[in-house]
């Protein structure tokens, strides 16, 4: 059985508790996947497999984890493997205990069927972009003032939804109705001369 002597000092570091688990999960790993090759990546045990990060495990001050790279395509998103809310990192939460963790026989399932994955190539699906804020309604003030300079209102009106909300959300937010008058001013001024909200700091 290959494996990393810095994994082992790894083991030898951990709190008490988590030392048998992170033993046990290793030595599943390299039951179900022979060719596993173990490394050290982001400061924790890391097992590869087909080219790819297979699994991998830490340990903490309270806790263990131990969980695949494909988590959701081999356990199911936001699942323990026994069905139990999933808490923590890791494929199957906060571990303090070996009973913390599924049975032998459904971590080797799983551990095979993040091989497979590897073998076949699979990819992790790329996370999904947040759909971007539309920009809040302009305050009547704003509006007004625009009607007093067109240059001011050029500007706002080619920002993107992202910059206008920057100005309006500063406007709005003043507690004061002179602190907003100032804000409305200043912003006018800025704007009329082609700049966003924070560009003092954007060739910082």
């Amino acid at each position: 059985m290959p494996t990393d002597p810095r994994i082992d000092a790894y083991i030898e570091r951990a709190a008490p508790f988590a030392r048998p688990i992170l033993v046990h999960v290793r030595a599943l790993v390299h039951q179900a996947c022979p060719g596993v090759e173990e490394t050290i990546k982001w400061g924790m045990p890391t097992f590869m497999h087909a080219g790819g990060i297979l699994c991998g495990m830490a340990a903490f001050k309270q806790h263990a984890s131990f969980g695949f790279w494909k988590h959701a395509m081999v356990v199911g998103e936001g699942e323990r493997a026994d069905e139990k809310p999933r808490d923590g990192m890791g494929s199957y939460g906060k571990l303090t205990a070996l009973d913390d963790l599924p049975t032998k026989k459904i971590l080797l399932a799983h551990i095979r069927k993040a091989m497979k994955l590897n073998e076949d190539g699979v990819k992790v699906p790329a996370a999904r972009k947040a759909a971007p804020r539309p920009a809040p309604e302009t305050p009547a003030d704003l509006l007004a003032a625009f009607k007093q300079d067109k240059a001011a209102q050029a500007t706002f009106d080619a920002f993107p939804p992202s910059c206008k909300r920057e100005y309006i959300e500063w406007i709005v937010e003043a507690k004061r109705e002179d602190t907003r008058a100032k804000r409305l001013a200043q912003a006018v001024e800025w704007l009329a001369e082609g700049k966003r909200r924070n560009w003092k700091y954007e060739n910082c």
